[in-house]
């Protein structure tokens, strides 16, 4: 079976030879831009399984890049690794809140970087991912005042019609699928995205949910949809959602 396509992109060229050669060596054909706006083409002509992203780069920057890929219908669905230098969070919160699929701070270990790449590209594959399933193309899942377009990425709340990256669609509608249950950081990671254990990131559990509630919560200092229940994880509230219609 042929390996999918992942495109790495980072202006320093021994970080890409040895990213390269380690992709490689594990299956997988590669791809390879030195800055953003070599990738947005290099991405529109081979269509990655995934794209890796430098954030700081020449020309065109990461966090640039990953916002303009999430708005092309072509590549809006393609999973998207940023790696950074900074440890700060405020870098890895930029690249989230762009529409990153996750982050990894260099340098890295190997085993751990082919992990997190194992990890989105099953996530495509997952039935939790309703694309994969065999609906209308006009479906759509509707709790109170919410309705969510299964094969748009879209989401028409309070007559506002907002665009979602595929993570915060495919945790929303798990939580819509699931209302009323509580649900763990770990457990998300695991059921939703496909992370094993030994990679489990509870921090990027919480920036997702922080961007989703922004989307569509009146107050996303006052979550009503999505509630964090204390010491235990999160739950979608189907009676404040019908209460609200």
């Amino acid at each position: 079976m042929t390996k999918p396509y992942i495109l790495v992109v980072d202006d320093e060229p021994d970080l890409v030879w040895a990213v390269q050669r380690s992709l490689n060596h594990a299956g997988y054909e590669v791809l390879t831009a030195h800055d953003g706006l070599e990738a947005l083409n290099v991405a529109r002509r081979h269509h990655p399984a995934l794209i890796i992203l430098d954030i700081t780069m020449p020309v065109l920057d990461g966090l640039t890049a990953c916002q303009q890929m999430r708005q092309d219908p072509i590549l809006a669905d393609i999973p998207i690794l940023f790696l950074t230098i900074h440890k700060e969070i405020t870098e890895r919160v930029q690249g989230l809140d762009k529409g990153a699929d996750d982050y990894i701070i260099k340098p890295f270990d190997l085993q751990e970087f082919q992990a997190r790449i194992r990890a989105l590209l099953r996530r495509n594959r997952s039935p939790s991912n309703p694309i994969q399933e065999d609906f209308d193309p006009s479906s759509t899942l509707t709790t109170g005042e919410i309705t969510l377009g299964l094969h748009t990425y879209m989401v028409d709340v309070r007559e506002k019609r907002l665009k979602l990256t595929p993570c915060e669609f495919n945790l929303l509608y798990f939580l819509m699928t699931h209302p009323q249950e509580v649900f763990t950081s770990r457990q998300i990671l695991q059921m939703i995205w496909n992370y094993p254990d030994e990679i489990a990131n509870s921090g990027l559990v919480r920036w997702h949910i922080k961007n989703l509630r922004n989307k569509i919560e009146i107050d996303p200092g006052r979550s009503n949809y999505i509630v964090t229940v204390a010491h235990q994880g999160y739950m979608f509230n189907k009676n404040t959602a019908i209460s609200s219609s």
